[in-house]
């Protein structure tokens, strides 16, 4: 067994910790460590990904189905739009340049970064919060739809992107939308790598071995998920998933554009840090040098 056969399955255990722990970010860790490490093609790794993210993401709905927090009947109404979004997006992500993929990649993985820094916000009342049973089903069907579509395109915009479009339409507790997530996530997974498979070939050997470890990840990741504080994880995922859509970003750009993008991302990073410091009363940075200044020295 080779030495970058090793590095990635040990990565792909990652792959399962992130699902596992944070209820999301599987498919953008399989993608980068696919084409980077383990030597895919663009479209290839996006066709891999989403066998991997949606095997994991079915493995991993069984531990939630049994906490009773799967919602099925929505799940499966927003999870069928999802399958036709993203079976559409497949089938068009086969005839894009895989160049112009992995730039769409790497720029849903900077706004997943976003999404994952500023966290969930949580109700004091959501474990007691009712659910609603009516479903505006229009509105279901077209949120599914393009989730899906954006999904099959470029292999990411899972949990993210479902789990509040759970939350907000169906009126599901967060808990239960990110046990919901999953069922949808598998479903529409499934449905884009058949759009990719009608023009992209698989390694099947090497795809089924990054599967198993991430599998296995996902159990470790769901018994380590009350016992490591989400947000500190969360938050250093997300500049972790930053500096990764950087990097991919800028390999994928023009070698004239490399550093101005680059400089450009450290940039509109300074600049956040400095409003969020200066502007934000609530701002972590702030509050942090706050509890480092009031702690009393030793006498």
């Amino acid at each position: 067994m080779s030495l970058t056969l090793l590095l990635v399955l040990a990565l792909s255990v990652v792959i399962g910790l992130s699902l596992g722990v944070l209820g999301g970010g599987g498919s953008i860790l399989t993608v980068p460590i696919l084409v980077y490490v383990a030597g895919f093609e663009a479209k290839e790794a996006i066709a891999a990904s989403l066998f991997v993210v949606g095997v994991t993401s079915a493995v991993s709905v069984i531990s939630h189905a049994r906490g009773g927090r799967v919602m099925w009947r929505t799940g499966l109404i927003f999870g069928a739009a999802g399958m036709a979004g993203a079976f559409v997006g497949g089938l068009l992500g086969g005839h894009i340049p895989g160049q112009i993929l992995l730039i769409a990649f790497a720029i849903m993985m900077v706004a997943t970064s976003v999404a994952m820094l500023r966290g969930r916000k949580k109700k004091n009342n959501d474990a007691a919060a009712p659910v609603k049973h009516e479903l505006p089903l229009g509105r279901v069907l077209l949120d599914g739809a393009v989730v899906g579509l954006v999904t099959g395109l470029v292999g990411a915009g899972g949990g993210f992107l479902v789990v509040p479009a759970l939350a907000l339409l169906g009126g599901l507790p967060m808990s239960v939308a990110v046990g919901t997530s999953l069922v949808v996530i598998a479903m529409k997974s499934f449905a884009g790598l058949a759009g990719y498979l009608t023009t992209v070939q698989l390694d099947w050997g090497l795809t089924l071995g990054v599967t198993a470890a991430a599998i296995v990840g996902s159990l470790i990741g769901s018994k380590l998920a009350g016992k490591i504080p989400e947000a500190a994880l969360r938050k250093a995922f997300g500049w972790f998933v930053l500096a990764m859509g950087t990097f991919v970003l800028i390999q994928q750009a023009p070698p004239g554009l490399q550093w101005p993008i680059a400089a450009g991302v450290a940039g509109l990073t300074a600049a956040t840090a400095g409003i969020c410091w200066f502007f934000i009363s609530s701002c972590p940075l702030r509050n942090r040098g706050r509890r480092s200044t009031d702690v009393p020295s030793p006498a």
